[in-house]
């Protein structure tokens, strides 16, 4: 069994912005820049064979060319009582949605069972401990708000390996799909 994502990955200077961006909250643990990426499509634990399936059928969604986001914004996940991530929002992309619908359905042609939710396009900036202090969020989101990326280029995506550690996710990019 393999876990798998699809992903854009995050240019070196927007990493950077980023990085410098990832302090002043205690209860957070930040991403490094290795783990920031731009998920277009989850497809879990899935074996060998249905990878196979996926990585051929993934070739199909990439199409249309390549194209611009740019990030703008963080918020949290969560609920009223408890944030659970911060996150780098992406500013509204037709492009970007129909390439992660793509991906999507790429993985139910390979066979994928996939999760039933709207895309919501990020980048996890850090996961939250369940005793951060929810004001301290809350002024790290209004210290950051106004977080705007130069263009970012979308050429391609990968598909990319994880494995869970007690340090986090360790990714690893199995294949790249040019636009």
């Amino acid at each position: 069994m393999i876990r798998l994502f699809t992903a854009v990955p995050i240019p070196e200077d927007v990493a950077d912005a980023l990085e410098r961006r990832q302090s002043g909250l205690p209860g957070a643990r930040w991403r490094t820049r290795d783990q920031l990426h731009l998920t277009l499509a989850f497809y879990g634990e899935i074996d060998e064979r249905r990878a196979d399936d996926l990585a051929a059928e993934l070739g199909r969604a990439a199409t249309g060319g390549p194209f611009d986001i740019t990030l703008g914004g963080v918020g949290a996940f969560g609920d009223a009582h408890r944030s659970h991530a911060l996150w780098a929002g992406v500013e509204p992309s037709e492009r970007l949605s129909v390439l992660a619908g793509r991906c999507r359905a790429a993985g139910e042609r390979a066979g994928v069972a996939m999760e039933r939710r709207d895309y919501r396009p990020h980048v996890t900036l850090a996961y939250l401990k369940p005793q951060t202090n929810p004001d301290r969020i809350g002024a790290w989101i209004a210290g950051h708000n106004l977080l705007r990326s130069p263009p970012i280029r979308v050429d391609r995506f990968g598909l990319w390996s994880s494995v869970l550690g007690h340090d986090g996710s360790r990714y690893r990019l199995e294949r790249e799909y040019w636009l």
